[in-house]
């Protein structure tokens, strides 16, 4: 098996189809040459149970003494006719039935066998193998029967053959069959190397391509004559380098944005301290200031080790179903102290949404929209979370009486570190739900509400009616597709 496993595919190809052709062809070889001797031994027992025959009709029962006894004038010649090749020698002897001998070589073994009792021929013959004279023979046993007015009797007539011309003949079937097999192997060998080869001249293609690429090129890989069967290869190599050039490319957003952002609330925290040392303002009112510094920045960490676990939990697999009401009322529950500080008039309801994502993935999104909601509402103002599941998907929405969105606001809704206020919000909670809801297959939709009553400024402005609040929608199937694929 280690052998095997360092074949490259062309010797494992060639191996699996020559080696059964191969063996195949030997088993064949063997079955052919088997068959062709046993077409040369029938005609050549043909010819034996001709010159038996022929010497059967050359005996006759005269009475002696009155007394049946067998007489032979063999003529010796009469015979010669059905020797084909000088090669072979013939040989005979005739016995009565007392197995008396009679005629022909008294040194040929008599026959001890019985007659097949379903023969090829119709005559009483028998065919084995023996040795005459320190020579294989093949002899054929003929029983005829001979009678006169006054009897009968039985004779038995045995011919023997040497083998040297059947040999011969054997020896050039086997030439000739394993010449033609050996064309045909060679025929098969020589197809099967031009079939291979031409079939696998698109992989070796494709592993240049591979090989001549740039370091750190992950650009997906087009080869258009590549095999039907690698094909699905290719699209998933294709598939896992995307996946990884993503994550790179989340690796590399996510440093540089935080060597950017950190440097900020760093920078400004090095200088009150070094305000607070040299007495400028009170200490109290500096230990103040640079708790809001770092608050800011524990704040700003947190969200953006956030915003790089999205992408990483994303990609994972063997994902769960969780019902995502009752993990939106556990984070109702952790920020209600948020909400009894503006003393909102919020209100929940939920009906069971079984949704196939992480838990943490719906928590986080339902806290930063919740978190938004609170902190952009109006000391008593009212605040509605109405989760349901209609049909395939699971919608929640959260309406607030906030200020909304400003149109420059609207125009980089999404983007990182996007906010209208850079004192109260780092401007990430909006794209890491983003991200949530995009790795999920689902939507968000953030949109203003408009006083009804209000007068309108222009009916082709909607803008310039009274903002009411906020209207946040987010749309989630049960099943998100390809999820940790």
């Amino acid at each position: 098996m280690r052998l095997i496993a360092n074949l490259s595919l062309r010797s494992r190809l060639l191996l699996g189809i020559l080696i059964p052709v191969f063996v195949f062809i030997a088993f064949d070889t063997q079955r052919h040459y088997q068959n062709a001797l046993a077409a040369v031994n029938v005609a050549y027992d043909r010819t034996l149970l001709a010159s038996a025959q022929s010497i059967g009709e050359q005996l006759s029962l005269q009475m002696v003494n009155g007394q049946a006894a067998v007489k032979a004038n063999v003529n010796y010649s009469s015979i010669e006719a059905f020797q084909t090749d000088l090669l072979s020698r013939f040989a005979y002897r005739v016995t009565d039935a007392e197995r008396r001998h009679i005629d022909g070589d008294v040194d040929l073994a008599a026959w001890t066998g019985k007659i097949p009792d379903r023969g090829p021929y119709a005559a009483l013959v028998d065919f084995y193998d023996d040795r005459f004279r320190g020579d294989a023979v093949r002899v054929a046993v003929l029983l005829q029967p001979l009678s006169t007015t006054n009897g009968s009797t039985m004779v038995t007539i045995q011919v023997a053959e040497t083998l040297e011309l059947r040999q011969s003949l054997a020896r050039e079937l086997l030439f000739e069959t394993l010449l033609s097999q050996l064309v045909l192997a060679a025929f098969i060998a020589l197809t099967t190397l031009w079939v291979v080869q031409k079939a696998t001249r698109s992989v070796s293609k494709l592993r240049d391509q591979v090989a001549s690429r740039p370091e750190g090129d992950l650009s997906p890989i087009v080869q258009s004559d590549l095999p039907l069967e690698l094909k699905p290869l290719l699209t998933a190599t294709n598939h896992s380098m995307a996946q990884l050039q993503s994550l790179l490319a989340n690796q590399k957003r996510f440093v540089r944005d935080t060597s950017h952002q950190l440097r900020t609330p760093l920078a400004v925290l090095k200088t009150q301290v070094q305000s607070a040392l040299r007495g400028d303002v009170d200490a109290h009112q500096a230990l103040l200031e640079i708790s809001h510094t770092v608050d800011r920045a524990h704040q700003l960490a947190n969200q953006m080790l956030a915003l790089a676990k999205v992408s990483q939990v994303a990609h994972q697999k063997d994902v769960q179903r969780h019902d995502w009401a009752h993990l939106l009322r556990e984070v109702a529950v952790d920020l209600s102290p948020l909400i009894a500080e503006k003393n909102l008039n919020f209100e929940i309801q939920t009906t069971p949404c079984t949704v196939a994502a992480h838990s943490w993935m719906l928590k986080e999104l339902s806290r930063n929209l919740l978190h938004n909601a609170i902190k952009f509402s109006p000391p008593n103002g009212a605040l509605t979370v109405t989760l349901t599941q209609h049909s395939d998907r699971a919608v929640l929405n959260m309406v607030d009486e906030g200020p909304g969105l400003t149109p420059e606001i609207e125009q980089r809704l999404f983007q990182p570190f996007a906010t209208s206020n850079p004192q109260t919000g780092t401007g990430l909670g909006l794209s890491i739900c983003h991200e949530i809801v995009q790795s999920l297959a689902g939507r968000l939709r953030l949109t203003n509400r408009y006083d009804p009553q209000a007068p309108l400024g222009s009916p082709s402005l909607p803008s310039t009616r009274q903002v009411t609040g906020l209207s946040c929608e987010v749309f989630l199937p049960l099943s998100p597709p390809n999820l940790g694929a």
